[in-house]
């Protein structure tokens, strides 16, 4: 398969080989270790395949333990905790080469009435077709894309574009704020199973979400000072939605400190309807000690 959105919609479609046990693929990358947001998505997909598919996932809290190493099979286990009247309840262990790597608990609800409330989203926000993918702007600040850079925008699955331009120098984020926003949405559809884009989504989550934390230490773009890994992720899903049409992920964060930066993210539609909430913990270290 050639279209990132297929390659993604592939990696989530999990070989079952008992009731509660599924594995995954783990591509083959130029990555120090598995991408946490692949884990997150195959890990939910597995939750949800035990289900009966009429409640959606509303909720889920996962750990980082281990980094995974690409190019080896994930295997996920599945705990069925609870089959309630409105409720049910997973928890899966995400094994590689024998070691537990990742652990994840989902909640999933039938839908019901209810009051609402919500957010607004950020005003004077503009459209993703106004704005620049980030392969474009890479293109502008250096006359061309890298190889290797070049290889890997023809492989992520999810288009990206920063509501506030790329930052490479020191000067551009003195005084900068610990915040971030993207619109993003998968390069291509991803079919009409909700629980696909509700894992692709999450999978999405985890891709620019530590941004915040980094902007007012160093620019995105350029040499980096510091190695940085998810270390925890919560997600709670408000409303339906799909992956393969435009969200803003706007995100901020509160506090970094003894080495680990919290950020937290509201994902919207383009009518600004609050669609996932999202809080995720980083460690940051500074390379070369």
């Amino acid at each position: 398969m050639t279209n990132p959105a297929e390659r993604l919609v592939d990696l989530l479609d999990l070989e079952r080989i008992e009731v509660n046990i599924f594995r995954g693929r783990s591509p083959q990358e130029s990555l120090q270790r598995v991408f946490g947001g692949q884990v997150a998505g195959q890990a939910l997909v597995a939750a949800g395949r035990t289900t009966d598919g009429d409640r959606p996932v509303h909720s889920l809290h996962a750990y980082f333990l281990r980094p995974g190493r690409p190019g080896v099979p994930i295997v996920y286990q599945v705990e069925r905790v609870r089959d309630g009247r409105s409720f049910t309840t997973r928890r899966v262990v995400a094994v590689q080469e024998g070691r537990t790597i990742f652990n994840l608990t989902a909640s999933f609800h039938k839908p019901e009435p209810g009051f609402e409330h919500q957010l607004p989203m950020r005003r004077e926000v503009p459209g993703p077709e106004e704005l620049p993918t980030v392969a474009d702007e890479v293109r502008e600040h250096l006359g061309e894309l890298p190889e290797a850079l070049e290889r890997m925008a023809r492989r992520v699955p999810f288009d990206i574009r920063y509501v506030d331009r790329l930052r490479w120098t020191p000067a551009e984020i003195e005084g900068a704020e610990p915040r971030s926003a993207v619109w993003m949405r998968a390069v291509g559809p991803l079919g009409d199973d909700p629980l696909v884009h509700t894992c692709a989504l999450t999978y999405a989550s985890d891709m620019t979400l530590l941004d915040a934390v980094r902007i007012p230490i160093e620019p995105l773009w350029g040499p980096r000072g510091f190695d940085m890994a998810s270390l925890d992720h919560a997600m709670w899903f408000h409303r339906p939605f799909r992956a393969d049409e435009w969200f803003l992920y706007d995100q901020e964060s509160p506090i970094a400190t003894g080495g680990r930066g919290l950020a937290r993210g509201r994902i919207y539609d383009l009518e600004g309807r609050l669609l996932v909430s999202v809080v995720q913990e980083g460690l940051f270290r500074k390379l070369g000690g």
